[in-house]
């Protein structure tokens, strides 16, 4: 294992470089190239947490995982036994375990990992012989269940992402198909392996999905009929209905998108960092190879982590300071752009996945190739950036056990939802479970500790639930009683299904009355807060 960290005034290496290694060389070369690089726009530090080998693990793919533990987890392609690819986990400060090695024949590994909300991580296989795959379940101590094998005909083949787990507890991905006789689907899968084939993609998928606050999930594809290639972004209900959001002419898009805490939707194609509106106008941010951004870098595989300073990092796979070796940047939600670091071959090149940000502050990446073996790496950038905590799940009701991972948890004194307080246990130092109390409104989690207090980087948004509408039926005029819980947060109340919107009161947190509006048909009454929506349990029935 070698640990090597880089800063604009040292370069700093581990003793433990293998014997064999000709470490003249290699320190002459890190001198030479880290002159090349570029001088960070502001203070940050760079550091390869471990270099890959045959043994553990090579070409790190797909999106990496906090687990509850408060190590990163993620996979490799190939390497391990058999060259099948790894599950490996590693703790902040670089030690690795590769704890589970995949043992398939011409497998092409696994496409990184989601962590779930009982705790185990969910990723996805795919042969590359084949182009079937696995959907699987793996536990932090490594025990590996196949929930779904796919057949490569109508169900799909080749997922080369993760599935996400939805609020409704439920696993969503997607497959990218690589032949003619499939087609590239989204499916949905239970946590027990109950399968269902959700809609056809309007091309084939690389990335994850990604639940946005409406309750739809989003998620990017590319098509290419030998002769033109175009990106999507779409969107997919929870019952299968798909549209297409935007379409990139000429430009594939292999990366996420991810929902901004604006609402905005934000991704890469293989040419453009991109805004997207949830109704479909679309921003070019930034454009790579702009002659206003000299080696700015080039094709941006992966897609962007919106940090808890408001700003969104990436990666590109080639372009940069250093001969096609990639760069790590930073852009707003105005376009502001700049390049914090440029990949040299001996601390890691040609990164491709999603970078995201642990609860200690820092930026955590992989790079699929370069390294000391030459095997690709595991990064860390230091921005400064102050702990936070993070949600497992985003939204809930009232009396929901929410999982929250972070630091310091020991002795911790508090728990509040937007400010109400909350119930709670903790069951390590960097991981516990609170429950959504009762008048808890929409807005940050904070986590009071020793060393002080901590603020989740996502606000929980708390849903609304209808209990009972009384009257059932009335005419329009009709005064109607709504009771439920967390009903303090109305924004609109609509009859018929959305049909009629109505003029309302907010009477307290478990009680609105509504006004039937005339014209309003016969239908259910649906009730939308800033934490989401709640239909009524049955039909209202408007008389004449």
């Amino acid at each position: 294992m070698t640990h090597l960290r880089i800063t604009s005034s040292k370069i700093a290496h581990s003793p433990r470089l293998k014997s064999n290694v000709r470490s003249g060389l290699i320190f002459t070369t890190l001198i030479l190239m880290v002159a090349m690089a570029a001088t960070p726009a502001a203070a940050q530090t760079y550091s390869v947490l471990y270099n890959f080998d045959h043994a553990h693990g090579v070409w790190p793919v797909g999106p990496l995982s906090q687990g509850r533990d408060g190590r990163v987890y993620g996979t490799t392609l190939y390497g391990g036994n058999k060259l099948s690819g790894v599950v490996f986990r590693i703790n902040p400060s670089g030690t690795p375990t590769a704890f589970y090695k995949f043992n398939h024949d011409a497998s092409g590994g696994s496409s990184g990992l989601t962590l779930g909300q009982d705790g185990n991580f969910y990723g996805a296989t795919w042969n590359v012989y084949t182009y079937d795959g696995t959907i699987f379940r793996i536990t932090p101590g490594g025990s590996l269940t196949v929930l779904y094998s796919f057949t490569g005909g109508t169900d799909g083949s080749s997922p080369l992402a993760p599935p996400i787990q939805g609020t409704d507890g439920s696993l969503y991905g997607t497959t990218s198909c690589h032949s003619d006789s499939c087609q590239a689907n989204a499916y949905r899968i239970s946590t027990s392996g109950s399968f269902t084939l959700l809609a056809a993609l309007p091309g084939s998928s690389a990335a994850p999905l990604i639940q946005a606050t409406d309750g739809n999930f989003y998620g990017t594809s590319t098509s290419d009929d030998g002769t033109y290639r175009y990106g999507t972004v779409f969107k997919l209900t929870p019952q299968g209905v798909l549209t297409v959001v935007y379409k990139f002419d000429g430009a594939p898009v292999s990366g996420p998108v991810i929902q901004g805490r604006d609402g905005n939707f934000y991704g890469t194609t293989q040419g453009v960092v991109f805004k997207l509106t949830p109704r479909g106008s679309m921003t070019v941010l930034h454009t790579f190879g702009d002659p206003n951004y000299p080696n700015d870098g080039r094709n941006p595989f992966g897609g962007l982590v919106e940090a808890t300073d408001g700003n969104f990092y990436g990666v590109t796979t080639y372009g940069g300071t250093n001969f096609e070796q990639g760069v790590i940047y930073r852009i707003n939600s105005a376009g502001v752009y700049s390049v914090l670091y440029n990949f040299v071959e001996a601390l890691g090149r040609q990164a491709s996945s999603t970078p995201i940000q642990h609860t200690n502050g820092n930026i955590y990446g992989a790079a699929g190739m370069g390294g000391t073996n030459m095997d690709g790496v595991l990064y860390s950038l230091d921005l400064g950036l102050a702990p936070f905590v993070r949600l497992v799940s985003t939204s809930g009701k009232v009396g929901t056990p929410i999982t929250i991972l972070g630091q310091g948890f020991t002795g911790a004194s508090s728990v509040s939802f937007n400010g109400t307080q909350a119930t709670f246990k903790v069951w390590s130092d960097t991981y516990l479970k609170a429950t959504v109390p009762s008048g808890a409104t929409t807005g940050s989690v904070t986590v009071t500790t020793a060393s002080g207090m901590l603020t989740s980087n996502q606000p929980f948004r708390v849903r609304p639930v209808i209990l009972s509408v009384t009257p059932a039926t009335g005419a329009a005029g009709t005064p109607v009683i709504i009771t439920g819980t967390s009903l303090t947060q109305t924004t609109k109340v609509t009859f018929g299904g959305d049909k009629a919107a109505a003029t309302f009161t907010v009477d307290s947190d478990t009680q609105v009355t509504a006004t039937v509006p005339a014209g309003a048909p016969a239908g259910y009454i649906v009730l939308t807060t800033t934490g989401g929506r709640s239909r009524s349990p049955e039909a209202f029935t408007v008389t004449p």
